[in-house]
């Protein structure tokens, strides 16, 4: 069956995840206007330095649950990649749909309100209630989108 256009970028989304180098969680993150990709992220360690993969995380070190504490990362969100990306080549992002494999932190969600996201579809929840407010507040949407009903449905 031939996928709607969520599904296949939230598809596409997952498949750029299998990039990261984080040792917890791998996401990753699509920026999407007309139905074309503009730009892609997936988290890890910044361009050049080594990957958690190699030196191992500090948040798993200490304990630090997932969605508290995010200074103590080396490494940089699958949305702050694409955001990044976008910027390095020029590309424009205003009005762009997010799809990500998990709903952003508060500090990716202040990025994209900045960025001026018009809508963000998330895979998978992430324990971060702040930017549920932050998304809401800027009147973003944030749409759960579960590959799990696809595929077995």
């Amino acid at each position: 069956m031939r996928p709607s256009w969520d599904v296949y970028f939230m598809q596409i989304a997952f498949t750029v995840a299998r990039r990261s180098t984080c040792l917890r969680r791998q996401v990753g993150a699509l920026l999407v206007r007309d139905r074309r990709i503009l730009a892609t992220g997936y988290n890890g360690a910044p361009t050049g330095l080594a990957h958690c993969s190699q030196v191992g995380c500090l948040r798993e070190e200490l304990g630090v649950p997932a969605g508290e504490r995010h200074e103590l990362c080396r490494g940089l969100h699958a949305e702050q990649n694409a955001v990044i990306q976008a910027a390095i080549y020029g590309v424009s992002i205003a009005g762009a749909t997010a799809y990500i494999t998990h709903a952003p932190c508060s500090v990716c969600a202040k990025i994209l309100v900045n960025a001026r996201i018009e809508k963000i579809y998330a895979g998978e929840a992430y324990p971060d209630p702040m930017a549920r407010e932050i998304l809401a507040e800027a009147n973003i949407p944030l749409v759960s989108l579960s590959l799990q009903s696809e595929v077995s449905g």
